[in-house]
């Protein structure tokens, strides 16, 4: 497919092929100029797919191993259109009618799916629904580990061990995580999009591709352009870039 600026573009993320594949090619009938950009087998790579391409609209399945689409969807926050698919009987689906979300059941019905194509191609010019009150409630619901509390990493000879509490911020490299915090900084192997799926989403702020942040150790965000900005940190002396993806993050600016 030819794309040019006005080609509606979407992700697709399922952890299960058949039921990927179904919806792939369901949207290939039901919407053929829809161009689709990625197609995820995980949270964590949907994630990494939607940095990448900013598609306008992005099918999230809700139930997905690292993040879940509910988490992916918290972390688009308004970003793009969201369809959620959800297994029949899922918890979800009593909430999602309340809330007038679109979702779509497996295996995905035609008609169905062309009801939720009719309202994504009425609303493509419009902003993406907040739905971040609604994702907040159902992932209560959704049995995930607790979040990290402790980071092991080798400093030398010594293991040590360092509270997430105490994180300022951890950046990513080609091979390692720096794990920067109150009383120095270590290194981990351990990858970015793989920690990110560990961290309580409301106190760690993804702010750039190789960037995440403690939300308390932010002093405030600054526009040092029109499409530059960096936040400062309290009592350190680094800034660190946002990326335009995360900029929505400090809309008060």
């Amino acid at each position: 497919m030819t794309m040019d600026a006005t080609t509606p573009t979407a992700l697709v993320a399922d952890d299960e092929e058949a039921p990927r594949e179904q919806l792939l090619a369901a949207l290939a009938r039901r919407w053929p100029a829809l161009a689709v950009v990625a197609a995820a087998a995980n949270g964590s790579d949907a994630w990494d797919a939607f940095l990448e391409h900013e598609p306008a609209v992005c099918f999230l399945d809700v139930r997905m191993p690292g993040l879940t689409g509910l988490e992916v969807a918290q972390r688009i926050r308004g970003r793009a259109h969201v369809v959620f698919v959800t297994a029949h009987g899922d918890h979800a689906l009593e909430a999602f009618d309340a809330g007038a979300v679109d979702y779509l059941m497996k295996p995905v019905e035609d008609e169905r799916l062309g009801r939720a194509v009719d309202r994504l191609q009425q609303r493509l010019n419009q902003p993406p629904a907040d739905l971040q009150g609604l994702i907040g409630s159902l992932l209560g619901g959704l049995r995930k580990p607790a979040p990290l509390d402790v980071i092991q990493a080798g400093v030398g000879r010594e293991v040590k061990l360092i509270r997430v509490e105490d994180v300022v911020y951890f950046e990513s490299d080609a091979r390692y995580t720096r794990v920067v915090h109150a009383d120095g900084d270590a290194l981990i192997r351990l990858p970015l999009k793989e920690l990110l799926t560990q961290l309580d989403a409301e106190r760690f702020w993804q702010i750039h591709r190789s960037v995440i942040v403690n939300q308390r150790c932010i002093a405030s965000a600054l526009r040092v352009d029109e499409g530059q900005m960096v936040v400062t940190l309290r009592g350190r002396s680094e800034r660190l870039a946002v990326s335009r993806h995360f900029q929505g993050l400090f809309r008060g600016l």
